[in-house]
């Protein structure tokens, strides 16, 4: 059978190549061998097109019946079956996949086959935090939370870590943006026997121009987009033309939202970002509410770019928790459990500890009108 995969080899050794997080070039973990991004294309230039055309080759078979039952057309269309070209084991991942690593041999694995048919990525930021930083993180993250079970840090194992290229839409333009607002400003006199209060009431108007440069959308309908947006932002001046051996040793999924879709959460976030940035121009009022703001674009573009993630998930009585880090800046964010028994304890002694103020002021008042 064909090899419908690619495995990143070090011509010296045999060794499997990974780009390590940090690094420039492609380096042998065994030897120690260097290769520029560049050679290595080169070297496997012949390799990709030929799993690509195994790939079509083995798309275009009939499938045999499965024993124990009938995939659905759905499944089926999700499910794929790939040769794994170090150690020949079947690899099965979604149709996404780009890039995985072999279950059996741990080789790194690219799968030319699923780049047909999408758009080829414009940028790439390589990985700078490694596995240990992702780990270390996850343990910082919990600590000093005192609302959390002991059980879950005595007993806590992580179940699965990953590393991924999460596919990202980069939204470029220029907008205009024009507002009115009401605001109230409000002049106080006093005399021997009253207080006047005049508020005056203004209409106020700006306009303005912004741009905007590489707002993200996540590209990959699987990813939770709360969580993708939490741990931005990504540094984007260290973000690189795209390569596929930046992709080696890693998970990496092509995108699954069109650009179309994803223009309308950018729109959003672009329109919400100018109102709050022009409402800022209207200062020296007592209060300000705004009534209408219109945010028009002008120049627009967008990119198609992939960015680090690490992922991470773990069990406590029997309820999955995830955790996801930049892969470039380390920012981790998740959810942990809370210990319902430690809530009310802490709850009941800070009750308890607003007592005696209570108490105090109690009395202070009876002593008032009690005389």
């Amino acid at each position: 059978m064909a090899d419908t995969s690619v495995s990143y080899k070090c011509p010296n050794c045999g060794a499997p190549l990974s780009f390590l997080p940090g690094a420039e070039n492609v380096t042998c973990e065994y030897c120690g061998a260097e290769f520029t991004i560049a050679a290595i294309e080169e070297m496997f230039q012949k390799e990709q097109e030929r799993a690509a055309k195994a790939e079509a080759a083995k798309e275009a078979k009939f499938d045999a019946a499965m024993a124990g039952g009938e995939w659905t057309e759905e499944e089926a269309a999700a499910l794929k079956t790939l040769t794994c070209s170090s150690c020949g084991a079947e690899l099965v991942c979604d149709e996404n996949t780009m890039a995985t690593e072999c279950c059996y041999c741990g080789n790194p694995t690219m799968l030319p086959g699923r780049f047909d048919g999408s758009l080829k990525p414009d940028l790439v930021i390589p990985f700078k935090k490694t596995k240990e930083d992702a780990v270390a993180a996850l343990k910082k993250f919990y600590e000093g939370k005192k609302l959390l079970p002991d059980a879950f840090t005595a007993n806590n194992r992580i179940e699965d870590i990953q590393a991924m290229y999460v596919p990202f839409w980069l939204f470029n333009t220029d907008v205009s943006a024009e507002g009115e607002y009401s605001a109230e400003n409000d002049s106080v006199t006093s005399t021997s026997d009253r207080t006047i209060t005049v508020t005056s009431f203004y209409k106020c108007q700006r306009e303005g121009e912004m741009s905007f440069e590489k707002v993200p959308v996540d590209g990959s309908v699987k990813m939770d987009d709360t969580y993708m947006e939490s741990i931005e932002p990504f540094d984007y001046s260290e973000m690189v033309p795209f390569s596929a051996s930046y992709l080696t040793g890693y998970l990496a999924d092509k995108y699954d939202v069109e650009a179309e879709d994803a223009a309308g959460r950018a729109d959003e976030r672009i329109s919400n970002s100018a109102k709050a940035e022009l409402a800022k121009t209207v200062t020296g009022y007592d209060r300000v509410t705004g009534s209408e703001c219109i945010v028009t674009k002008n120049d627009s573009s967008m990119q198609y770019a992939m960015v680090p993630v690490w992922i991470l998930t773990t069990r406590f009585e029997d309820v999955p928790y995830t955790f996801m880090m930049n892969g470039q800046t380390g920012k981790f964010i998740g959810q942990l459990p809370i210990d319902k028994g430690k809530e009310k304890k802490y709850g009941a002694i800070a009750f308890a500890a607003s007592l005696p103020v209570m108490y105090f002021v109690g009395k202070f008042l009876a002593a008032m009108f009690l005389g």
